[in-house]
């Protein structure tokens, strides 16, 4: 990241031009000892003489100042997973303090205050307090308002949509969400399918190959994703809750996603649990936690998107994401939770006294403290 450091950039433009000091201190109007100062950082030019020497060294007023407004994605990705370690390791407070500093200084680098937005949205959880939790979401939620508002970038304001439509679930505010993206459900767009066959058509058939995977790999992890959302709303009727599990890992286990997206299968199987959870079923309760309990602890780290012997085509896809093919949360942080999971759910209530559960407790923990097993 580029820092204000105009006294360096000064004598870099001077020496290219084979210039003195006293040179360009006739040309500005200045002494001789300004200039001086100015290389050395003793003292900055007065705002006014920033046009001359921009035009003089013929660059930008940023660049005379050796700023950037953007960061790059490399910066922006590298930044991110710096500071989601740093909520792993430090206090909250003083990781907060760094963010709202970044944002401030980037305030119109828009890719940059999405991905801070995911940051914030993705370790609301560790707050001292629900009050700080919640400021953290809001805050979120400004910083895609601001986006959405700012940015002429559709794409951009697409993905800003989602993260601020997470964020307003996670405030208890339904009606913002329906207000965001509208209460009227559309088709999937057709332009994959269109793009493929234009590829081929093109004589490439192997980015053809990639653009179809990529839509069957999201159309799939989309249909088992939702089912977690889909067993909740169902809980009351075992009946068809019976039936959506049915379903959803017989698809799950065609495409073996235990393997190729642990994380989605990990939701689905707790909230399995915690639907026959409120039905007190304790040994189908702790069936699905086993479930749960064997995804978080088999390949799941090191976290990284990937593809398998099916999916052959999309490696590439997953290299370009804004954060790469890690986890958007420390390992630390995701370990915990999915303890958390367990230990701090009152709907678990009912079994913890159970063996069984215990087992799983101590399974989770021992792969928790061993962190380095799977490096």
């Amino acid at each position: 990241m580029k820092e204000i450091n105009i006294g360096k950039i000064i004598v870099a433009k001077r020496r290219e031009k084979g210039l003195t000091q006293e040179d360009l201190a006739a040309y500005i109007g200045v002494s001789k000892a300004s200039v001086s100062k100015w290389e050395t950082g003793q003292s900055y030019p007065d705002i006014t003489f920033l046009p001359q020497l921009s035009a003089y060294f013929n660059i930008s007023i940023d660049d005379l100042m050796g700023y950037s407004p953007q960061l790059t994605p490399v910066d922006i990705k590298t930044l991110y997973h710096r500071l989601a370690d740093d909520f792993a390791a430090k206090p909250v407070a003083e990781v907060l303090a760094e963010c709202e500093t970044i944002i401030k200084k980037y305030y119109s680098c828009f890719p940059l205050l999405l991905q801070m937005a995911v940051l914030l949205a993705n370790h609301h959880m560790l707050a001292t307090d629900p009050a700080a939790a919640k400021a953290m979401l809001e805050k979120a939620v400004t910083l895609c308002q601001r986006i959405r508002a700012e940015s002429d970038d559709r794409n951009l304001t697409r993905d800003v949509i989602a993260v601020e439509g997470i964020c307003y679930l996670m405030l208890n505010q339904p009606d913002q969400v329906m207000e965001l993206v509208g209460e009227t459900v559309r088709p999937f767009p057709t332009d994959t399918e269109m793009l493929a066959q234009a590829y081929q058509m093109a004589g490439n058939p192997d980015k053809a190959r990639q653009v179809l995977q990529i839509s069957m790999y999201q159309h799939l992890l989309f249909l088992v994703s939702t089912a977690s959302a889909y067993l909740m709303l169902n809980a009351g009727d075992l009946n068809r809750v019976e039936m959506i599990l049915t379903r959803t890992l017989g698809v799950a286990a065609l495409y073996d996603l235990n393997a190729l997206h642990p994380n989605t299968m990990a939701q689905v199987y707790y909230a399995a649990a915690q639907v026959y959870a409120s039905h007190q079923d304790t040994d189908t309760t702790l069936a699905y936690l086993a479930d749960y309990t064997e995804v978080c602890v088999s390949d799941f780290f090191p976290y990284s998107l990937h593809g398998d012997d099916y999916f052959d085509a999309i490696q590439p896809w997953f290299e370009d994401f804004d954060l790469g093919v890690g986890a958007p949360r420390s390992e630390e942080v995701i370990k915990q939770s999915m303890l958390d999971g367990l230990v701090a759910n009152p709907q678990f209530d009912f079994i913890k006294g159970d063996r069984r559960f215990k087992d799983l407790i101590t399974q989770l923990e021992t792969h928790l403290n061993n962190k380095g097993d799977n490096q």
